[in-house]
């Protein structure tokens, strides 16, 4: 029996002028911005290794979750790949239309609990572009690629705080990894999976190319508790695959974690199945299983309007950067 699916010729569709907006242009951080204070042991040592590994043209991938976008710490991420300190940086699908929207409308983030009763969550006009640019565009260019060449492309008002038009600007591919269904424009009756679902797979495969070169280089996870560490663990298994065939190996190589829950003194054995912890990818992903043949890791527990601004003037300061 084949059942029927879902019919969204039935949808309407709102314009985001209707919307009440939860993040404004005035919430995003200037460069020079005052910040929350932050101290760690491990920041200085992660920012030599940064340092380190772009004098030796090794990689620095970062992953991000769009808790960044939203608490308006675009410009630091954007300075530091202007800089050359990131070479690859990967984004979940809900980054693309945080940054979208923001380039576009100067404004994003909705209330789920205001919109999901009546039926109006996700469902917003403009934000609707992000299919037709993918459906166009993405397979050919990958996901990252075609939003923020469209972004720039339609000179949208305030694409100086896009994550997306910066990485096409300055040739740093920003990947995108998307699930089906995660993102409200999967809602949308232009939504085509086959074509999201090809654009994403080119950028993990540009991302699995990164990782590939991974050997001397350093990982950041800022706040992707499950997209980054689950799309990293993928590609190093493959990049491993890869180069022990030509008698490689990835191995030494430093992987940083940035969140806000407290994991406790130990942070280099892996908890038991019985330990709550054992199910926060990060952890046993990025700070114990991928580093466990050779590699160092380190956990960064704070406020992201902290540790993001810290890490980013601990970096240029070993840069030599102004």
């Amino acid at each position: 029996m084949i059942r029927r699916p879902f019919d969204r010729s039935n949808l309407v569709l709102r314009p985001l002028s209707e919307r009440k907006h939860d993040m404004t242009l005035d919430d995003v951080l200037a460069l020079d911005a005052e910040a929350p204070p932050f101290e760690h042991p491990d920041l200085a040592a992660l920012a030599d290794r940064i340092a380190e590994a772009r004098r030796n043209e090794r990689e620095v991938i970062v992953v991000m979750g769009a808790h960044l976008i939203k608490q308006g710490l675009s410009r630091f991420l954007i300075d530091l790949m202007r800089r050359r300190a990131i070479t690859c940086l990967g984004m979940n699908g809900a980054c693309v239309i945080h940054d979208f929207e923001l380039a576009l409308a100067g404004a994003t983030t909705e209330s789920v609990a205001r919109y999901i009763c009546t039926g109006e969550f996700g469902l917003w006009e403009e934000t609707g572009q992000i299919n037709d640019i993918v459906n166009e565009a993405g397979r050919e260019k990958g996901f990252g690629q075609a939003v923020g060449g469209a972004i720039v492309a339609r000179a949208f008002p305030h694409r100086s705080i896009s994550i997306l038009a910066a990485g096409h600007i300055l040739n740093v591919p920003v990947t995108v990894h998307v699930g089906i269904g995660f993102d409200i424009i999967h809602e949308h009756p232009n939504f085509d999976g086959a074509a999201a679902g090809a654009a994403s797979y080119r950028d993990f495969l540009t991302f699995a190319e990164h990782v590939r070169r991974l050997e001397g280089g350093v990982f950041v996870s800022l706040g992707s508790a499950v997209t980054g560490p689950e799309v990293f663990q993928k590609a190093l298994s493959m990049a491993r695959n890869s180069e022990r065939q030509q008698g490689r190996e990835i191995k030494r190589f430093t992987t940083a974690v940035f969140d806000l829950l407290h994991l406790g003194d130990d942070l280099h054995t892996e908890p038991p199945k019985t330990d709550p912890r054992y199910y926060f990818r990060p952890y046993k992903t990025i700070l114990i299983r991928t580093v466990a043949d050779g590699g160092e890791s380190c956990y960064l527990q704070g406020d992201m309007r902290a540790t993001v601004p810290a890490l980013h003037r601990a970096i240029l300061a070993r840069m030599g950067c102004p």
